[in-house]
């Protein structure tokens, strides 16, 4: 009996199904990746990069390989970060730009649009809790005198939907920071936009109203017109008047 129990427990190790593993050849190359996170406006060095095997069909024509080696690292070494760059998320050329080849904040102004500052305050900027990429609508508060010589204040929104491009010199909020300190905002508006804002910022005193994340619609055109500068509210125009006569008009569209 022993040695036949010997023998079911020895054929049941022989037919044992064994594992097999096998093997494909992929064609791989080595991709630039990130090693760590790299923030907006970080400072690249070579020690914020290395090489990763990435399967060739799945290289994008953007992604930096292994070509030229360390001098590939000695060239992007310098480059200042115009978007967030996840650790291990492929590197690209126009994710980085070279000093000379302009400043972060026109890298990461989108084309067609103007960065125009104003100034804040805690009162006017919601105790400065705005932070940088958030969205705001500006509002405009100012003096009116009436035609009996009796003056109102009004406050009038003047755009919706503004992103804030940077507060004081910071483009990026920290991690853990509430608020961003600086005595200016800089916004994302359109040329004629600007134009206006510029003029209001001599009219009376700017507030931004911080929008919600729920407002953000991806892909939306940007910002918009609330309301037109005007003295009578129904023009189309704010109409500048010097010594008692008419020099010039300042469309608001």
């Amino acid at each position: 009996m022993a040695g036949a129990l010997a023998f079911v427990m020895m054929r049941g190790i022989v037919n044992k199904p064994q594992k097999v593993v096998v093997t494909e050849k992929v064609d791989a190359v080595e991709v630039l990746v990130a090693r760590a996170d790299i923030g907006l406006g970080t400072v690249a060095n070579e020690g914020h990069f290395r090489w990763q095997i990435w399967p060739k069909e799945a290289v994008n024509g953007n992604y930096i390989t292994r070509r030229n080696g360390a001098k590939v690292l000695r060239d992007l070494a310098g480059s200042v970060a115009r978007s967030p760059i996840m650790s291990g998320e492929p590197v690209s050329r126009s994710k980085l730009i070279k000093p000379g080849e302009g400043g972060v904040l026109a890298a990461i102004l989108p084309a067609g649009m103007r960065a125009i500052s104003t100034k804040i305050r805690d009162e006017t900027a919601v105790g400065k809790m705005i932070l940088p990429n958030d969205h705001v609508d500006v509002l405009l508060s100012r003096r009116l005198r009436g035609r009996g010589g009796s003056e109102e204040h009004i406050s009038e929104t003047l755009f919706r939907n503004v992103r804030v491009l940077a507060i004081g010199q910071q483009i990026e909020a920290r991690e853990g920071k509430k608020g961003v300190e600086g005595t200016t905002a800089t916004l994302e508006l359109a040329p004629r936009q600007a134009e206006v804002l510029a003029l209001a910022n001599s009219m009376g005193e700017i507030s931004l109203a911080l929008r919600s994340v729920a407002d953000m619609v991806p892909g939306s055109r940007g910002p918009e017109q609330a309301m037109d500068l005007t003295q009578n509210r129904t023009s189309s125009s704010v109409k500048v008047t010097r010594y008692g006569m008419k020099s010039r008009s300042f469309g608001v569209n």
